[in-house]
Formats: structure tokens, C-alpha cells, sequence
């Protein structure tokens, strides 16, 4: 009887244990004193950090233009993905935390109106790692994002190398110069007339905001050295809009000798090539996370 219960209690234990399931928050909210309003955010806890005394790893992870915070756990479905590569081993168990970026391009605008690059670093860090369980060295802090959360990501990662270990940007909404120059006026003000200013045309869309917030303007800038502080996971669909782009941000990093991995898969701009590339570029990150 007692080798018969004990099975029977073992096989229960596997049971739970392939079935485990983190556990998802929606629409969280912090009060920004900088924003002055409140912002929501989504988190995803691994299965066993209700029951664990440990400490876990933080991977931010940040939605397109048009999406909100829950948009990674609606249409990304990153909450099961993650359960699986943590209980395969792929990933590491760690928090992932998806903020409202509303359309913000994840900067401080132009006019002083969304100053959300500072909410970011000064309210929202600082919030996670006061209220949950996770550790509060670079070490254990990464950044992943799609298209407008993959240019926020990148820039993040860029300016910011004291706060986070690695940065997977997917999709990044990146431009050159003279491409920003080029967009039509509604395309311009649909994607950036938010953050950089209103109706701008030209070479007056190549403003300050701008300049301090074009990744290939801070790779130039940079030392090898300097942006080799954190490790990049780059990924971006050969049918995508922005596949140039992002080849020439592999290129200006490969000028620039900073170690990298690009990644070039078949797919467009869409849920189905995130959804599919998202697991590897946690895998990056989470791998950053353990001990070498």
C-alpha cells in the first residue's frame, strides 16, 4: 500500500509539473508622477514563483504601435510559449513585463508632452524590482520588442548599457536619415508625429529628438567598446518593409566590430514571424542570464 501511494503521489507531481502554467497579470497599474497618469502593464510570473523563495531574472518585453500592454500575451500568446521553453529548459524561468508604450516610440517626445523614456528607467524599473521577486542587477535585466518595442528596445539597449545584459529588438521600426526624410507627411505623422513633432517635412523632421534617438547616429558615435556592453539578438523578416534597414544596422554594427547575432528568417511584419521568433530571442537573452 505504502509503494502504491507513494507512485500514485509521484505520478500526481509529474502530472502538475508538465502542465505547469505561470501564472499572467493584466492591466497592472503604476501612478507616474512624470507621465502624470496612470499606466498599465501586463506580467508574466513562471509557475513556480508563488511556492519558490528564490529571486528571478526580468526580461521587458514591448509591444508594436497600435498595441497595449497585453498585446504580446492577446496576440503573441508569449504567456504558453514561455511556459513551454521554461519547462523545456530552452529558457530560464523569468519575469516578463509588457508596458503600455501608447504611441510613444518608447522616447521622450519632442514638445515635453510623454516624457516616456524617463517613466521608463526612472518609475517603471524601479516599480518591478520594488514589488515582485526579481533581481536588480544588469545581469539579470533584458529588453525585447517588435517593430515600434523593437526600435524602443534597441534604443534602450543603446542608451542605456548600465541597465540591461542583452537586447533582442524584432522587427525594429528603424530608419535612416534620409528614409525619415522620404516618409509621406501621413505615414510621418502616424508613426512619428507623436514623439518628434507634428507635420515636419524634410530635413525638419532631422531635429534634436531625432538625432539623439537614431540608432545609427548613436552607433557612429559610440566606441566599439562602448556599445559591445550589451549583447544584441537581431531579427527581422526578409519580406518585412524593414528588412533593409535592419540589414544596415547589422552592417553598422559589423563596421563597428560589436559582436551581434542578425537573423534574417522567411516572414513579413506580422504576429505569425514574432510569434515564431520570440522563444529564440528569449533564449538569447535568458542565456545571458546564467552563470558561464
Amino acid at each position: 500500500m505504502i509503494k502504491k501511494i507513494s507512485f500514485l503521489h509521484i505520478a500526481i507531481i509529474a502530472f502538475n509539473f508538465s502542465f505547469a502554467q505561470g501564472f499572467v497579470k493584466e492591466k497592472q497599474v503604476i501612478k507616474s508622477e512624470i507621465l502624470n497618469r496612470e499606466v498599465h502593464y501586463s506580467i508574466y510570473l513562471p509557475a513556480d514563483y508563488y511556492t519558490s523563495e528564490r529571486t528571478y531574472p526580468t526580461t521587458y518585453l514591448l509591444h508594436g504601435l497600435g498595441d497595449a500592454d497585453n498585446g504580446w500575451i492577446q496576440f503573441g500568446e508569449i504567456n504558453r510559449l514561455a511556459d513551454e521553453a521554461i519547462k523545456t529548459g530552452v529558457i530560464p524561468p523569468m519575469v516578463i513585463v509588457t508596458p503600455d508604450g501608447f504611441s510613444s516610440f518608447y522616447i521622450n517626445a519632442a514638445d515635453g508632452s510623454l516624457n516616456y523614456e524617463d517613466f521608463f528607467v526612472k518609475e517603471l524599473i524601479p516599480h518591478i524590482e520594488k514589488t515582485y521577486k526579481v533581481k536588480t542587477e544588469k545581469r539579470f535585466r533584458g529588453i525585447a520588442g517588435l517593430s515600434m518595442g523593437g526600435y524602443g528596445s534597441l534604443m534602450y539597449a543603446l542608451k542605456h548599457p548600465d541597465l540591461f545584459v542583452a537586447a533582442a529588438p524584432l522587427s525594429a521600426a528603424i530608419y535612416t536619415d534620409s528614409d525619415l526624410e522620404g516618409l509621406q507627411d501621413g505615414q510621418y505623422n502616424r508613426l512619428y508625429g507623436a514623439p518628434i513633432g507634428k507635420n515636419l517635412k524634410g530635413k525638419e523632421r532631422l531635429n534634436l529628438t531625432w538625432t539623439e534617438n537614431s540608432a545609427f547616429d548613436i552607433i557612429t558615435k559610440k566606441t566599439s567598446e562602448e556599445l559591445s556592453a550589451v549583447k544584441y539578438w537581431i531579427d527581422c523578416g526578409d519580406d518585412d518593409y524593414l528588412s533593409v534597414a535592419n540589414a544596415k544596422l547589422h552592417i553598422a554594427l559589423t563596421d563597428k566590430k560589436v559582436p551581434h547575432e542578425f537573423r534574417m528568417r522567411d516572414g513579413a511584419h506580422n504576429w505569425t514571424y514574432w510569434r515564431t521568433g520570440i522563444i529564440n530571442a528569449l533564449s538569447f537573452i535568458g542565456d545571458n542570464f546564467r552563470q558561464k
